[in-house]
């Protein structure tokens, strides 16, 4: 007679895998990268490759060389990282500050805690906070080459010019006239990060990873709902003070930061009302660091710090036990 076989649930498994479903993720984020290349040419080509080059690497030597564990660079994951490290940092960042990068967020955020599933903050924005903080003149040049598509256009994102103009004493409608800041420019702006470049881009990722049931629209959506309604009531209260809600939606790391990293699996909560308290949270974490904070961006540090508060979302959702009748 055959042995039977007992294991833990779940014991019926659907067709998806971390390699697929890490897959669909790099195709989402195809739209974006291919319109920063169109725009900036080799220096965002070179800035993909080393991101993605240095990651995987660096997760192939820790694994198979210091933690002498199973080598899982072929589920995409060090690919991704690796993706928004090179999104997320000026298109003049020099290779080497972004291989630093890379160590930070593979190394640190993510072996050290012992691998994909393990880790507590998303790996690409710690990478990213710790270039801030260690090269902030770098990580703030928004030059670009000569050979791109802007033909060297340079000076400081409209985050950092509102944030700026404020502190001079300028009202909003002096910065938005002096600037000619329109909504449709900010659908493509010249300014800013390779991922900040296309909102259009970035939407389209956005839908891909719905459709094909990647993710799920409560964080990002709920992150949407309260930057809107939150930045809308302080605009209402003074609109020459306060950006408002359509401004904070398509300016920034916002759409890149709400679409692909406040969803990463292992950082964000499981249940449906733990993801809606988790994207509130950094909603109202990015308004308060971008109105009231010396910094003009605040989506990655507000992540970062929601992060830490998944484990207690977590253990206050707690999904329904399976066969548990419904109250």
């Amino acid at each position: 007679m055959k042995k039977l076989l007992v294991s833990p649930s779940p014991h019926i498994h659907g067709k998806e895998n971390t390699k697929s479903l890490m897959r669909d993720v790099v195709i989402a984020l195809l739209p974006t990268v291919a319109v920063s290349i169109y725009c900036f040419g080799l220096s965002a080509l070179k800035l993909a490759l080393v991101g993605v080059l240095a990651c995987v690497a660096i997760e192939y030597v820790i694994a198979k060389f210091v933690l002498k564990t199973k080598v899982t660079i072929c589920d995409y994951s060090a690919v991704i990282t690796g993706l928004l490290l090179a999104l997320n940092v000026p298109i003049n960042t020099p290779w080497w500050v972004l291989v630093i990068g890379s160590i930070v967020a593979i190394g640190v955020a993510k072996m050290t805690f012992g691998g994909l599933g393990q880790n507590l903050f998303n790996p690409a924005l710690v990478g990213r906070v710790f270039l801030l903080i260690s090269f902030p003149v770098i990580m703030t040049d928004w030059s670009v080459p000569a050979e791109t598509l802007f033909d060297g256009v340079s000076g400081a994102t409209p985050l950092g010019i509102v944030k700026e103009g404020l502190a001079q004493g300028l009202t909003l409608s002096q910065i938005y006239e002096a600037n000619n800041f329109s909504y449709a420019q900010m659908l493509f702006t010249r300014i800013g990060s390779a991922g900040e470049i296309s909102a259009i881009a970035l939407l389209l990722g956005f839908v891909y990873l719905l459709v094909r049931r990647v993710i799920r629209p409560h964080i990002t959506l709920s992150i949407w709902a309260t930057v809107f309604v939150f930045s809308g009531i302080l605009w209402l209260c003074n609109p020459e003070q306060f950006t408002d809600p359509i401004f904070n939606l398509l300016t920034g790391g916002m759409l890149l930061g709400s679409i692909f990293m406040a969803t990463d699996y292992v950082t964000s909560p499981m249940e449906p009302k733990g993801m809606v308290i988790f994207g509130v949270g950094i909603g109202i974490i990015t308004i308060l660091i971008r109105e009231f904070g010396a910094y003009p961006e605040g989506i990655s540090f507000a992540i970062l710090i929601m992060n830490a508060t998944v484990p207690l979302i977590n253990m206050f959702c707690k999904p329904k036990r399976f066969g548990k009748e419904a109250k």
